[in-house]
């Protein structure tokens, strides 16, 4: 069976975090190809870990994290492919909702399993992965049956993103939040994924990065900045203790259906997934999946 594989570039800009790059980790361990963009200071730390052909290295030091997402977009439109990967450096793995239940899964069949999805329509902007935080479980299942996607919603973290999008990041906070917004009012559509999701670690629980934009009153001015450049769209609230953009329910007036472009090819198949019980199964239903699994491999 041939083995999945992403058609498309996957940048994962880092600093401060050599050590640390759990997307690179999860990549290096699913045989899927990345590159981590770095600044020029930080550029042999890194190579230590991760070998110098895996790095970009960036032209200035210290320009932050939306710097680096225009460079990498600039990078990417230079090489006259069609879309790129952006991916944040602290995401451990993909997992993956079926059926009630939510399992990890290989990176690289779930990169490609969105890219062929994307690639049916002709007007998605940006897709992405949701976090499976927004896909909550109850004993083992997923509390609710959630839709494969969601059409035209917030993307984050980890975004594929169409080259020809005339559209900038900006910032200094809020970045993926401000670009689903313009890509979403230039009339063009973003799908965030449920069939697959992410699962990151803890915001703050490691050093580099963005770490310091948080401290003191950080939230607050990431949420203030982002209402002023979106007024009458973005509000400010306080949830569980701390400050918070909110986007309510304009969400829902982007209404831009996907337009299929005609004669494209519907994926089928499973990319090669399969159920493999890595510890002792609790969960009554999944070991009967995985007795089906070996069954049906028996026959």
């Amino acid at each position: 069976m041939t083995r999945a594989r992403p058609r498309y570039p996957i940048y994962i800009p880092s600093k401060g975090r050599a050590d640390h790059v759990h997307t690179a980790r999860m990549f290096a361990k699913d045989g899927v190809p990345f590159h981590i963009v770095v600044e020029p200071s930080q550029e042999e730390a890194y190579a230590k870990v991760w070998g110098r052909d895996t790095l970009y290295v960036m032209e200035e030091d210290s320009k932050g994290l939306v710097y680096a997402r225009n460079w990498i977009t600039d990078h990417a439109r230079a090489s006259g492919i069609k879309r790129h990967w952006q991916f944040d450096d602290d995401i451990r793995t993909m997992v993956r909702a079926n059926e009630g239940l939510r399992l990890p899964a290989a990176a690289n069949v779930a990169l490609r399993a969105a890219e062929d999805f994307v690639e049916q329509y002709e007007n998605v902007g940006v897709a992405s992965f949701n976090s499976e935080f927004f896909v909550p479980m109850s004993n083992g299942v997923t509390a609710q049956k959630w839709p494969p996607f969601y059409l035209n919603s917030r993307c984050y973290t980890c975004m594929l993103f169409l080259n020809a999008l005339p559209y900038r990041w900006r910032g200094p906070y809020n970045e993926d939040t401000d670009m689903s917004l313009q890509v979403l009012a230039g009339g063009w559509c973003t799908i965030l994924f449920n069939a697959f999701t992410i699962r990151t670690l803890a915001t703050m629980t490691i050093g580099g990065g963005q770490t310091g934009i948080y401290v003191g009153d950080g939230r607050l001015k990431m949420s203030r900045n982002l209402e002023r450049r979106w007024p009458g769209v973005i509000t400010t609230y306080r949830r569980f203790g701390r400050a918070q953009h909110k986007v309510a329910m304009f969400w829902k007036q982007f209404s831009t259906p996907l337009k299929r472009i005609e004669g494209a090819p519907t994926p089928r198949g499973d990319y090669g997934l399969q159920l493999v019980a890595v510890k002792s199964v609790k969960n009554a239903e999944l070991r009967e999946m995985v007795a089906q699994q070996a069954r049906e491999a028996g026959e």
